[in-house]
């Protein structure tokens, strides 16, 4: 097949086709990608989230090999909005808790996130509410107080809330600067190692929660990869949640804590071929999971990490999709009135990073087999939001699909019946998920080669 990419992936697959050893005519010959735009936005949103799936099926094809790969931007669509149109046993998923989005104060706007229970305490707290306080108790706290003194209070908390700005106000910022500073997708060779062949099943442990990291390492799961997720089992995960990017993969509980879990997870790791870490930066540090310490006692491991808002004054600083398009204008760019600020249709910027971390470690495993090297992947969600600001607007006006059904597939699993997208490409005949369905922390933490 000999196709040319075009005009809606040329942009975002120029940028990061280097990154990945990879070049035009590689693109040229072996992507196709279907006209349409299922992403409604004055922002190149259609652009961003099919740029960024076109660099993941590129990618994982010179890895695995196979002879093309196609994407359609309706199959994009559904896919990036599966928090909105999948269901778990005829249940829409909860997007978002009653204290979570926006929120009008003295003199601007905030947005805030408090899906996960402590981050809700923690919202409350800096409020100087009650655990029994509703969303019109916190609104009215915040009704008296600047946008500034909230976002400082519950960052101050320890919670997840940024104030609403322009992004012009965003890039005058400090984190902004930093921030515009990065690359989209890092692929950095920290060290020498001789070579070590790709196996046909790269082992890929899964240290990521909420949507960007899981949608990485389900990505590499569909390409091919032995994908075992390890959670604590004091940070629950909502089934619908996992549901929603548990594909791909099978999922266990280990507190590393615990001397005989810690001892576990260490002989997985000295199998594994790839670790993938989404918490915010350092918080896994004393565990051994840190960049260096990786390169030092795994050098034959890849290291690909995300988080919200890379390095620079916010680099330890939580954060989520929705408030990093609160943070860096985003929001703002999708205001219907210019006052009200608004949101983008998906939750792009988690997709489409976790798309790139996933393009970036299949390049770094092909690296790895030809030249050796110790190396490190890293994408974060504002860059990928600065991306989405400076790029020109989609050409064509975009448009729901309008019978999302038709890309969506029903499976029955541990975890109930399951109404879910199809994977976002295709590579040759390929166009569905081998395993899904399955419950979050009910598998035996051991590689699948031990297992059979």
């Amino acid at each position: 097949m000999t196709v040319t990419p075009p005009t809606q992936v040329d942009a975002l697959l120029g940028d990061v086709l280097p990154a990945l050893g990879l070049d035009d005519r590689y693109a040229s010959a072996h992507l196709l990608v279907q006209p349409g735009n299922g992403l409604p936005s004055p922002l190149a949103v259609n652009a961003l989230a099919c740029g960024s799936v076109a660099a993941a099926a590129l990618s994982g094809l010179a890895l695995h090999g196979g002879s093309h790969v196609v994407v359609d931007p309706r199959q994009v669509s559904v896919s990036f909005r599966g928090d909105q149109l999948q269901s778990l046993d005829g249940r829409p998923f909860a997007a978002f808790a009653p204290l979570s989005g926006f929120f009008e104060a003295s003199d601007g706007w905030v947005r805030t996130h408090a899906n996960y229970p402590h981050h809700r305490e923690r919202m409350l707290t800096a409020l100087g509410l009650g655990d029994d306080a509703d969303r019109d108790a916190a609104a009215a706290v915040i009704a008296g107080m600047s946008a500034q003194e909230v976002e400082d209070a519950i960052f101050a908390a320890d919670g997840v809330a940024a104030r609403v700005r322009s992004a012009q106000e965003w890039r005058e910022s400090p984190q902004g600067q930093a921030v515009q500073e990065m690359p989209l997708l890092a692929r950095d060779l920290v060290g020498e190692h001789e070579p070590v062949e790709a196996p046909y099943r790269p082992k890929v442990l899964d240290l990521t929660r909420v949507i960007a990291g899981p949608i990485a390492t389900q990505t590499l799961g569909y390409v091919g990869a032995d994908v075992l997720r390890v959670d604590s089992p004091h940070l629950l995960e909502p089934a619908d949640q996992y549901a929603l990017v548990g594909a791909e993969k099978r999922s266990t509980l280990l507190d590393l804590d615990d001397r005989a879990d810690r001892a576990t997870f260490e002989e997985l790791l000295a199998q594994a071929d790839v670790v993938v870490t989404g918490y915010r930066p350092g918080a896994l540090d004393a565990y051994g999971l840190s960049s260096e310490a990786l390169a030092e006692n795994h050098p034959h491991v890849v290291h690909a990490t995300l988080n919200a808002w890379g390095t620079g004054p916010w680099g330890d600083r939580r954060g989520f999709d929705s408030i990093v398009q609160a943070a860096t204008g985003v929001a703002m760019a999708e205001s219907p009135d210019g006052v009200q600020p608004g949101v983008l249709p998906a939750q792009v910027l988690d997709h489409s990073t976790g798309y790139l971390l996933a393009a970036g470690v299949f390049a770094a495993l092909r690296a790895r087999s030809m030249s050796g090297g110790i190396w490190r992947v890293s994408a974060n969600l504002a860059r990928t939001a600065h991306w989405l600001l400076d790029a020109e607007p989609d050409l064509e006006q975009g448009h729901y699909v309008p019978a999302p059904e038709t890309y969506q597939t029903v499976v029955r699993g541990d975890a109930g019946l399951i109404l879910a997208s199809r994977p976002p490409f295709t590579i040759d005949d390929r166009d569905a998920f081998a395993h899904m369905g399955g419950l979050w922390g009910a598998d035996e933490p051991r590689w699948e080669d031990d297992i059979r």
